[in-house]
């Protein structure tokens, strides 16, 4: 493993949210749109969500993660942040490719909302007629 002097970059991407990652070298603090990870997401499970990447490589206290994210929900911008980490990790070191490709954290989620149809209330749901 390379130790870190540089800054790593990463995108990421999930459903309507997109998270710009920076990887510097620090002790592990995790930093999202200016407030500490555990300040940003209420939940725990996307704070492990977040770290997914951090300790499926070992790096968990090896650089610090200064993230920007916009658009979506608290759950699309969690996968979006790992995402951006799992891309930016790459740059760290590209034998983490094997790890995080299995893991399936360098796929880009291609689920999104279904557009809503003319004639209807939302995607799918269309008014509903008593019988008579």
């Amino acid at each position: 493993m390379k130790m870190a002097e540089a800054t790593y970059y990463g995108t990421g991407r999930r459903k309507t949210s997109v998270a710009r990652v920076r990887l510097v070298a620090g002790q592990g603090n995790i930093v999202i749109n200016g407030r500490v990870l555990d300040d940003y997401f209420d939940l725990k499970t996307l704070e492990i969500i977040v770290k997914q990447p951090l300790e499926l490589t070992g790096t968990t206290a090896v650089y610090d993660v200064i993230a920007s994210v916009k658009g979506g929900g608290a759950s699309g911008q969690a996968g979006a942040i790992r995402h951006g980490i799992s891309r930016a990790l790459l740059e760290v070191d590209p034998e983490y490719r094997k790890i995080l490709k299995s893991a399936g954290l360098l796929t880009r989620d291609p689920r999104m909302k279904e557009r809503k149809k003319y004639g209807l209330k939302k995607a799918r749901k269309a008014s509903q007629f008593s019988k008579r």
